[in-house]
Order: C-alpha cells, then sequence, then structure tokens
C-alpha cells in the first residue's frame, strides 16, 4: 500500500471517482476485511467519496455500504454529540475550563473528582481510574453507575500524565446533561444534528426499519447474534444506549455536513469557531500523546500541522485540519470480523497521508 500511496496534493484530483484515494481504500480493504466508506472534503462541503466491500459475513455478504450507510461510530460519539455539547455551555459561559469541578458543579463536591477541570476531562489529563467494565464495578443500574463514577477515586494526580479513559466523557456528559437540562441525545439533537441537517444522525437503538442499511458489529451472545443498531459498547448500553462515550450512528453523508461546519460554521451556531480554535490546539503542556480537547493529534503528524482525528473501536474515523481546510471520514465495521487492528491502522494511516500529507 504504501509504495503506492499518493501524496497529498489538490483534495478534487485526489477524489476523483476512480482516483487515488478510491483506489487506496479499494485495496486496503482487502487487508481490513470489513467493507468501507470513504469521505473527503473542504469548508465548502464534500468533494468525493466512494465505498467497497461488503457489510459483513453471512447475509450481510450480499449487502454493500453507501454513504447512507449507518454505522455504530464508538468513540467518535465522543466529538460528534458531547464535544460540541460542551462548546455551547462553554461559549454560554456555563462551562468553566479551568475552575475544579467541585467549586461550581454541586455534585462533585467533597468529592476526588471535585478537583478536576473540564480541560483536564476533554485533554484526558485528569487522572481518572482507566476504563472498566461498569457492570463488573457497579452493577446494571444507571443511577449506580452515575454514583460509582462521581464516587470513584482518582488514579494519579490530575495534571500529571495524558492517559484516556472513557470514563471522562461519561462524566463530563453527566454534566453537559445536568448544564443543559435534557439528556445528551436530545441535547445533541437539538444543538448539533437539526441545524446541520443531519437526518441520519441519532444515538441508537435504531429503528426496526433503519437496520437493513446498518453495519453490524461484533456478535454478542446475550442479544443471540451481532449486534446490529445496538450499541456495541457494553457500557454505554447500561445507560440505554446514550453515553458520552459511544451510542452515535451516523453516515458518511452527515459526518461531512459536520466536518464542514468544524471547518466554517454556519452563522448561529453555538458551538463556532471559537470553540473550534480553542479545542483543535495542543491542550496537554508538553505531555505526550497530545492532545485537542476531545480530539487527538492524528499519529505521523505534530500538533503545529494541525491534523486532528477520532477513532472509533468499532472501526470508524474522522479527520479535520483547519490549516489545510480538509476533512476527512472513514468508516468500516473492522470489529464485526475480528478485532486484529493492524490492517485497519496501515489503511487508516495512508489514508489520512494521502489527504493531508
Amino acid at each position: 500500500m504504501n509504495e503506492q500511496e499518493p501524496g497529498a496534493g489538490r483534495l478534487p484530483e485526489l477524489a476523483a471517482p476512480g482516483g487515488a484515494l478510491d483506489t487506496l481504500v479499494r485495496e486496503g480493504v482487502r487487508a481490513v476485511g470489513a467493507g468501507a466508506v470513504w469521505a473527503v472534503g473542504d469548508a465548502r462541503g464534500p468533494l468525493g467519496g466512494g465505498a467497497h466491500g461488503v457489510l459483513g459475513q453471512g447475509p450481510y455478504a450480499l449487502l454493500a455500504p453507501g454513504r447512507r450507510t449507518l454505522y455504530d461510530l464508538a468513540s467518535v460519539t465522543k466529538v460528534l454529540a458531547l464535544w460540541p455539547c460542551a462548546g455551547v455551555l462553554w461559549q454560554d459561559g456555563l462551562l468553566p475550563l479551568d475552575e475544579p469541578l467541585g467549586r461550581w458543579w454541586a455534585p462533585a463536591g467533597g468529592r476526588r473528582v471535585g478537583g478536576v477541570a473540564i480541560r483536564q476531562l476533554m485533554a484526558h489529563t485528569a487522572g481518572l481510574l482507566p476504563f472498566t467494565r461498569f457492570e463488573k464495578l457497579y452493577g446494571p443500574d444507571p443511577a449506580a453507575i452515575r454514583a460509582g463514577v462521581l464516587g470513584a477515586p482518582l488514579h494519579r494526580e490530575p495534571g500529571r500524565a495524558v492517559e484516556y479513559t472513557d470514563r471522562a466523557a461519561v462524566l463530563l456528559a453527566y454534566i453537559v446533561e445536568d448544564l443543559g437540562g435534557a439528556g445528551l441525545d436530545e441535547l445533541a439533537a437539538r444543538w448539533v444534528w437539526e441545524p446541520l441537517g443531519m437526518t441520519d444522525t441519532r444515538y441508537g437503538p435504531l429503528a426496526e426499519r433503519e437496520l437493513s442499511r446498518t453495519a453490524p458489529t461484533e456478535r454478542e451472545e446475550r442479544a443471540g447474534g451481532f449486534l446490529r443498531g445496538v450499541v456495541h459498547d457494553p457500557s454505554a448500553r447500561l445507560l440505554g444506549g446514550v453515553s458520552g462515550n459511544a451510542g452515535a450512528f451516523s453516515t458518511s453523508w452527515d459526518l461531512g455536513r459536520f466536518l464542514t461546519a468544524v471547518l466554517d460554521p454556519p452563522r448561529g451556531l453555538g458551538w463556532g469557531g471559537d470553540w473550534t480554535a480553542e479545542s483543535l490546539r495542543d491542550q496537554t503542556g508538553g505531555l505526550e500523546p497530545v492532545r485537542g480537547l476531545s480530539w487527538m493529534v492524528a499519529p505521523g503528524t505534530e500538533a503545529a500541522e494541525g491534523t486532528f482525528v477520532h477513532y472509533g473501536f468499532t472501526g470508524t474515523g474522522i479527520w479535520v485540519s483547519r490549516e489545510l481546510g480538509r476533512w476527512a471520514v472513514l468508516l468500516t465495521n473492522k470489529v464485526h470480523y475480528d478485532r486484529n487492528t493492524g490492517p485497519l491502522t496501515d489503511l487508516r494511516n495512508a489514508y489520512r497521508r494521502a489527504v493531508f500529507g
């Protein structure tokens, strides 16, 4: 793949039908196993895209993915739902980034998480415990899970290390919901997805009528088969499918709308350019790996180059660069086949180099 990989150049030429990007993804799918949908664009909107392979094994092998195929985004939910909702509250002056939680959010008072700041949660420098399945720790009740997340000790002092943990997104979602006065699914729809015309994007479980265009994920013994339209993440499933760390489903078409808005926010959008500028820069103060707010610096690049990414465990990924003025989407359901991420990592890296250099 690397020998034939195109260098970053004029995006319309790279994204042309049957062009360099389409060839790269088509050949990469052979190694990954899972089908893939890709799209690229700039601040004006999509410039090209395509799809290759099939949706899965068995009966799914008769179905091909496309730009309206719904994928379980897994951790991409953090930037598609939680990040912009936090931005709305920040721009309204309701979400201080550097004030310890215990000073302004009552549920954190007197707890170890009370010494953590929002910036640390979003940059994964808060020192929270590593993520473990909530059912194992706290049982299946959502109220008990919330109490457990709020009452857990810290793993280390805040600001000492960058340690990715889904606990940060779960905790931030509780804060956003409390400040916003509604569930994260309602807030994301109201503040983000509906204003941008993202009609394919929603939290699951998905309606029966939508399953025919939904990519399956991993086999779940309790469900008696492959999960499809139900969030793959087991902890998010305990929370009714609506969580800060996972649970959103979307298409390459809608993700293009979202990323276009990241580069050029429409007038009146509550999480516009100031929030993006604040988020897409180094927030870890010299610690590695470098992260922004919710976003991470794309592997193989430097923060100064301005290419940021977020991946999902199921096989999804989105990239954006304000400096280059371009974005990219690559959606697979790799976890449906296996958890060997090596071939997918190779494809992601080659795709990122081709689009962003």
